[in-house]
């Protein structure tokens, strides 16, 4: 008997509208745009890089500067800030949201379904600066032999269909807009490199599942699509407590990899999963073991591979978890989706 497998299947809402930020190495100077935070009391939050260079940072209530209704927050007023170290923290008068008002602020090994209303939506600030000490957000990653049809096609002109197909995160959970989907965001970069092609982006996810539901629900989802290239990200689900096991999911990922060549003949990316909240109850915790299983999926199966962990435990280096998931839990925000997105960006092809 099939069971639905746990998980928090929120709205699905696609992507895109985060500017481009510049590479860079360690050290040098860079923008970040949208980078997301919560705040709780007067306690410092830190921004993905410190040494923040005074007068570049702008707070505010939304992703995107100038959305309607957008209000900037005044350095000093609501905010303090530690420009050498890359805090920012709230003042006793502040007008920005106290995360310490969140039902899950503090709370350890909880279970989200005891827990009304446990959103961060309604927390987040988001910040635009300038770093003297920025890094690369994701790794230059070479994946041209997966890539070879794909790339001519593009190349070539003309109609080019990229299908998603994973988990409610693969289906965009949590992005405020269709738009800021990571997948349309990654569709609107490759439109600007291949300009003559005419790029299509559909999502055929299956949300509140996991990869065993994708090869066995494959004629209702994807079956219907007609790809060029298929994005494959699963992950989330089969990691939680009690569902499969890394080597079987590293199986489940081989088989769909066979399954869209064979029967539509299109390439794949298989991509990576972030670890979702260490305090939810869950989660097995061993996120790091199921995106080595998608990377060893990827080698065997001699498909295109992006590697979407590294890129959040870079992050996660200085950041909380809690600045980065719409749910608290396990799905990226907005600027999340936008982390997502620059993984993609630095695959090679």
């Amino acid at each position: 008997m099939r069971t639905r497998l746990l998980s928090i299947a929120l709205a699905l809402v696609p992507m895109f509208g985060h500017a481009a930020t510049p590479r860079s190495v360690e050290g040098e100077t860079m923008k970040v745009q949208g980078e997301s935070l919560v705040l709780a009391l007067s306690v410092p939050g830190k921004l993905c890089f410190d040494r923040v260079v005074k007068g570049s940072l702008v707070v505010r209530s939304t992703y995107l500067a100038g959305t309607e209704k957008s209000v900037v927050y005044q350095e000093g007023t609501d905010y303090v800030v530690d420009y050498e170290q890359g805090t920012i923290a709230r003042t006793a008068t502040s007008t920005l949201p106290d995360f310490a008002k969140n039902v899950l602020y503090g709370q350890k090994d909880f279970d989200h379904t005891k827990f009304a209303g446990f959103s961060n939506h309604a927390f987040f600030v988001w910040a635009d600066y300038a770093t003297t000490n920025g890094t690369a957000w994701a790794q230059p990653n070479d994946q041209t032999a997966g890539l070879v049809k794909a790339r001519a096609k593009l190349a070539a002109g003309g109609p080019f269909k990229i299908v998603s197909y994973g988990d409610s995160i693969t289906a965009g959970g949590e992005a405020s807009t269709p738009d800021l989907r990571f997948q349309a965001m990654y569709g609107k970069y490759l439109q600007g490199q291949f300009p003559k092609a005419k790029i299509e982006v559909e999502d055929a996810s299956i949300s509140g599942y996991a990869s065993i539901h994708g090869i066995d629900w494959w004629d209702k989802y994807i079956g219907k699509t007609s790809p060029d290239l298929v994005l494959v990200g699963w992950g989330m689900n089969d990691h939680n407590t009690g569902c499969v096991e890394p080597e079987q999911f590293r199986k489940n990922l081989v088989i769909l990899v066979g399954m869209i060549r064979e029967r539509k003949g299109a390439e794949v990316i298989l991509f990576s999963a972030f670890p979702p909240n260490d305090d939810w109850h869950y989660g097995s915790h061993r996120m790091g073991v199921y995106a080595e299983a998608t990377r060893a999926a990827a080698a065997e199966a001699k498909c295109a591979y992006v590697d979407v962990f590294s890129t959040w435990e870079m992050v996660l280096q200085r950041k909380d978890q809690s600045s980065l998931l719409g749910n608290n839990i396990n799905h990226p925000n907005d600027f999340g989706h936008w982390l997502y997105e620059q993984a993609f960006e630095a695959m090679k092809f």
